[in-house]
């Protein structure tokens, strides 16, 4: 019978985040799948978890996601962890998990910890609908996607690096202009943890000069919607300016 692969969420920041369900299932795998096995063994020894802790990061998966696939099937159950946060979401898991649904293993995702949501309901911005872009590429792409979100309605919610935080800032705001509300959220669930709120270009400015540190999460508020009848440029009887122009008469 085929073991079950188990996608586990481990903390952000403070310790004490961790469910008692991803402790127990942590303790019992039969393998542990760690992004980085010491990042992961501090969190371990910290829960007394003992258990075999592999590693399985985004250089290696490609390579060792069908052995590990072959081990779930010959019955073992495998637990997979990250450095911090939802395995599969900006870092490896998805190979994992693809190729075990895709071989009808069974998955289990646990509930738990992730920067996003706490920083998309933190920034005061509506979260009611917002999509997740996690890192932007950095070169090839980048552009294209930016052009893309121009038109999104929706709150937007990025992760970034602290070095790059000022000139994505800068970026967003020659895209999104630069009055467009924007919370930057820092070290979520750690001792200092701060959130910033205000637009693009003050934030920029902002942190221009106060350098940045930590993990990042910017929010940015979608393209609002248009007001009712602002797109309408009436004059000489209530005729609309498209009806004047192609020569329409009554």
């Amino acid at each position: 019978m085929a073991g079950i692969l188990y996608i586990v969420p481990t903390p952000v920041g403070n310790l004490e985040d961790m469910t008692l369900r991803a402790v127990r299932v942590l303790k019992e795998a039969d393998l542990i799948l760690a992004e980085d096995t010491r990042t992961s063994a501090v969190l371990l020894n910290h829960y007394d978890i003992k258990g075999k802790l592999s590693s399985y990061h985004k250089f290696n998966e490609h390579q060792t996601t069908g052995i590990i696939k072959e081990k779930i099937l010959a019955g073992r159950n495998v637990a997979l962890v990250s450095d911090a946060g939802t395995p599969g979401i900006s870092d490896p898991g998805f190979l994992l998990a693809r190729a075990c649904a895709e071989e009808g293993i069974e998955v289990q995702t646990l509930p738990g910890p992730t920067a996003c949501i706490p920083a998309v309901v933190s920034s005061g911005l509506p979260c009611d609908r917002f999509c997740f872009e996690g890192f932007l590429p950095q070169k090839k792409g980048r552009q294209s996607i930016l052009a893309e979100l121009a038109g999104e309605r929706r709150t937007m919610v990025f992760y970034e690096s602290p070095f790059r935080l000022v000139r994505t800032l800068e970026q967003f705001a020659e895209v999104f202009g630069p009055d467009r509300d924007c919370s930057v959220a820092r070290e979520i669930s750690k001792l200092h943890e701060t959130h910033h709120r205000g637009t693009l270009a003050g934030l920029a400015a902002y942190f221009k000069d106060n350098e940045p540190k930590g993990e990042i999460v910017i929010v940015v508020a979608g393209l609002p919607a248009p007001v009712r009848g602002e797109h309408k440029n009436k004059y000489k009887g209530g005729k609309e300016r498209g009806e004047e122009e192609s020569g329409t008469k009554e």
